[in-house]
């Protein structure tokens, strides 16, 4: 067990124990094993991932050698699968490495439940029709599927999943659940038995914020009418009265306080976006339910009874200047009442359970622990399918990109990548790859391919980039390493997302642009 703990040990400290037990039972399907595919295919095995399945029919040819490292001199003219698939083995032993020498399109036009046995599946370089079929594929059976492409120095990262539930979001920015406007008995008596007008220069500076924020915080409600500061004004007053009850200019303990005085006026109860979680049909349980949503049922049950409206208490508090004896019973206050609220959650998950005829055990303390510690930062994510979104696109959006000179580069991009997809069909080969036709009329033709997309879309009257489409030729269908790379690397990071349900997948399709240097993603 040590071995793969120091093999591991810088990811763990990311994603944990259970993120890494997740990525060990995942199995990854590839579709196209050259650059882009390999690339984010490298990185999996490097974190871990239980087993991957190569999939591609093709030959490696000399031109391969410049832009794909996973293929030597030796290669050419050997299975691509076969030696990428050997290559990949060679970088972590632990990983279960198999390839299948088929063309990815004749497998989903044929072999559809091949797909069925998989954690994940990445399809790389893809046309546009092949892309659709595997989707509905993916989504009959419920496996996660992630689009990539790298065209020239343009390229894409599309996920599409009915549904994908975190309790592990681990936000960037998130205010710590503290209960300042609402402490409890507890806590209240806490603060209560310590004297901020103390004499003593020593305690005085020691005393941690949280106590002066809820004495504070009740001095004020006592002289406002039971209410706390919610008007700029009253804000800056509330901070005033703070800076009134420091003794000298280098108390740390009290620039914390009035730094986090803001926490004071968080409103009781839970988020918006808690709220429409809760809410949902899906919390609504019946046997077939997913834990996730076992989990929301008594979730919601808490906040209206036990919680009074707040969700299950975080349990941690942050550093802050303090003696060593008031931080460890203010620690332990934080964990006894988090303690408290896990106990009443997985008493209502065993009831819920047993109510909807699954056994009360299936779910395991520690997942119910989990949840309640993540309770406030739980995130459903709803993928519309690549077809809805080919068919249907949401109009306002598309009309918003066009029109907004940030995102115009983004959208035509987006529009001339599925041009490009829809001439290859049309046309057998990639638009620049000609023979006797000139620039001027490869453009033409794929600028009339593009403007068909624009007319089905319900976009008619926007602008292509003439400069763009003339870039698109010029690229000729070729996969540069160094693009390739960065969108396998964007491409691996939210597989891993994925796979751990830890932190929120991207939503939309993400369009990398090497021309300006920008990543941006359109929700359509």
């Amino acid at each position: 067990m040590a071995e793969p703990k120091n093999k591991y040990d810088r990811q763990l400290r990311i994603w944990g124990e259970q993120g890494q037990e997740a990525l060990e039972k995942a199995s990854v399907c590839l579709l196209k094993c050259g650059p882009t595919g390999s690339e984010t295919l490298k990185n999996l095995v490097l974190g871990g991932i239980g087993s991957i399945t190569v999939v591609d029919g093709s030959k490696v040819e000399v031109g391969d050698l410049g832009n794909n490292f996973m293929v030597d001199e030796r290669s050419v003219g050997e299975s691509k699968a076969k030696c990428v698939c050997a290559f990949l083995q060679e970088l972590n032993d632990a990983v279960r490495a198999k390839y299948v020498e088929e063309s990815p399109e004749a497998l989903i036009e044929t072999n559809p439940l091949f797909f069925a046995q998989f954690t994940l599946v990445i399809a790389t370089q893809l046309l546009e029709n092949s892309v659709v079929k595997l989707d509905r594929i993916c989504r009959k059976e419920d496996i996660m599927l992630i689009v990539a492409r790298s065209y020239g120095l343009t390229g894409l990262v599309r996920i599409s999943v009915k549904e994908h539930t975190v309790i592990e979001s681990k936000p960037d920015h998130f205010v710590g659940d503290l209960r300042l406007h609402n402490p409890w008995p507890e806590l209240k008596q806490f603060a209560e038995d310590i004297d901020l007008n103390t004499t003593d220069p020593v305690i005085h500076k020691n005393i941690p914020y949280v106590v002066i924020l809820v004495k504070a915080a009740s001095e004020w409600k006592h002289t406002h009418g039971g209410l706390l500061p919610t008007t700029r004004e009253e804000k800056k007053q509330f901070k005033d009265h703070l800076k009134t009850k420091m003794i000298s200019l280098d108390e740390d303990n009290y620039k914390e306080a009035i730094d986090s005085s803001f926490k004071v006026s968080i409103p009781a109860g839970i988020s918006s976006q808690l709220r429409q979680i809760i809410e949902d049909n899906s919390a609504k349980v019946f046997a077939g339910s997913s834990d996730f949503w076992v989990l929301v049922a008594a979730l919601k049950e808490f906040i209206e009874n036990q919680g009074n409206g707040d969700a299950p208490l975080e349990g941690s508090i942050p550093d802050m200047t303090s003696s060593t004896e008031y931080y460890v019973s203010l620690q332990k206050i934080y964990q006894e009442k988090a303690e408290a609220d896990c106990q009443v959650m997985e008493h209502l998950v065993r009831n819920t359970l047993k109510r909807i005829g699954r056994d009360p055990g299936s779910i395991l303390k520690a997942t119910i622990k989990s949840f309640c510690r993540n309770a406030r930062k739980i995130n459903v994510c709803r993928y519309r399918s690549i077809e809805e979104e080919f068919m249907s696109p949401l109009l306002p959006e598309l009309h918003k990109y066009f029109l907004d000179e940030e995102y115009s580069a983004a959208i035509n991009f987006y529009i001339l990548l599925r041009a490009v997809d829809r001439f290859t069909s049309n046309y057998n080969r990639f638009p620049g790859l000609f023979e006797d036709s000139e620039l001027d009329e490869e453009m033409s033709r794929l600028k009339t391919v593009a403007v068909s997309i624009l007319s089905e879309m319900g976009a008619n009257g926007s602008t292509l980039s003439e400069d763009l489409i003339n870039e698109m030729c010029r690229f000729g269908g070729a996969e540069l390493h160094a693009v390739a790379a960065f969108i396998g690397g964007i491409a691996s990071q939210e597989a891993i997302k994925l796979i751990t349900k830890q932190f929120i997948p991207m939503s939309g399709t993400f369009i990398f642009n090497g021309i300006d240097h920008k990543s941006q993603i359109l929700v359509l």
